[in-house]
């Protein structure tokens, strides 16, 4: 079968990246779909298969200023608000929160007026 490219590592970082949205409870369509973006950028797929081998981020991506670490904070900080715990507890899933930094990652590349505009909001307790 000529033709076939195949690329057994990012067949790996595609089964690593199913587990861990398994284990952050995140459904295979959300995953899928978060897999597909990561491909169309480069750079941040870098970031990810970085993060699937460590589980620490490699932090040289960055746009408008954002890096995956802030947006990852920002993510907690979200969270604390919703629950209105002001702390992480152990319900709170770190992988989740991973997951959804670089989603809102791509997002914030897709739309930067919009997500630069979420990202300054002033989330103080009267605001979700």
């Amino acid at each position: 079968m000529q033709g076939i490219l195949y690329d057994a590592r990012k067949v790996k970082a595609y089964e690593y990246l199913l587990a861990l949205g398994e284990y952050a409870g995140q459904d295979s369509g959300w995953i899928g779909e978060l897999w597909s973006d990561l491909l169309a950028e480069p750079e941040l797929y870098g970031e990810m298969v970085y993060y699937l081998e460590r589980h620490v981020f490699l932090d040289a991506f960055k746009f408008r200023g954002y890096s995956l670490t802030d947006l990852y904070v920002w993510q907690m900080n979200k969270y604390n608000l919703i629950k209105d715990l002001g702390k992480n507890t152990a319900e709170c899933n770190k992988e989740t929160m991973v997951l959804r930094s670089f989603r809102t990652m791509l997002d914030l590349m897709r739309s930067p007026e919009e997500y630069l505009k979420r990202l300054g909001e002033d989330r103080g307790m009267d605001r979700l």
